[in-house]
């Protein structure tokens, strides 16, 4: 029985490489969604539905027509690849990095939704309060905007973190399957499920991610609350 629940070295690597993956995907993401939230959030301009609507596009694609749009792309004969792998010698294909990549762009959509509208439920009154003493509007953004939205920033990042530690179409089809550099814990379970023993270790690395999932929402709620409770004091 204790053999069943022991923990392989090739599915520690793949835990591994899903909370490095995720936490990369989410730590690149959270700065563009934040700007891009803001712009959906505050902004007034032509084209502003068909930018919502390509921001949110990854949720109804299938997920492996957005790791094929990557794969041509960023992959070693794409556009931006290959100016990527000439220029700086960075190679996305078939690497964790582009694990990250696909994550991150599957993630973007719940992260933005997310922070747009906790930006959304600021009062604007605040804002302009702000900017009648003086204070510019990118001050205007990190000392009333940024604060008050904290609660769904956390939320976000939550939300792109979660995705991205269960994704599996994308990143598959942007970087393959290849243990101990893109085989992150869906295509392990993946894997399993294609052998005839493999039973145990799907189950031990769903339960995983049972577990890593749900640690990071009781955290996020507990973060989002603190952020609550403060956000009036500073307003």
């Amino acid at each position: 029985m204790n053999a069943v629940w022991q923990i392989s070295a090739e599915e520690w690597t793949a835990i591994e490489l899903s909370l490095r993956v995720a936490g990369v995907a989410t730590a690149l993401s959270l700065p563009l969604g934040i700007l891009t939230a803001l712009v959906l959030a505050r902004g007034r301009f032509p084209g502003k539905a068909l930018l919502d609507g390509f921001v949110h596009m990854p949720l109804v694609l299938p997920p492996v027509v957005t790791g094929y749009v990557l794969l041509i792309l960023f992959g070693q004969r794409g556009p931006i690849g290959q100016f990527l792998e000439q220029t700086f010698g960075i190679v996305l294909s078939f690497r964790w990095t582009g694990a990250a990549l696909a994550c991150a762009v599957m993630g973007f959509p719940l992260m933005v939704r997310a922070i747009r509208i906790s930006i959304e439920a600021i009062d604007p009154k605040l804002e302009q309060a702000a900017e009648t003493l003086g204070a510019s509007p990118v001050w205007v953004f990190l000392t009333v905007t940024l604060p008050l939205a904290l609660p769904g920033i956390i939320a976000g990042a939550v939300l792109c973190f979660a995705k991205a530690l269960g994704e599996f179409g994308a990143t598959i089809t942007f970087v393959a399957n290849i243990p101990g550099e893109t085989q992150t814990i869906p295509s392990a379970i993946y894997n399993f499920t294609q052998m005839p023993d493999g039973d145990a270790g799907a189950l031990r690395l769903s339960l995983i991610a049972v577990v890593i999932s749900l640690a990071a929402v009781v955290i996020s709620e507990w973060l989002v609350r603190r952020a609550s409770r403060r956000g009036p004091e500073r307003a």
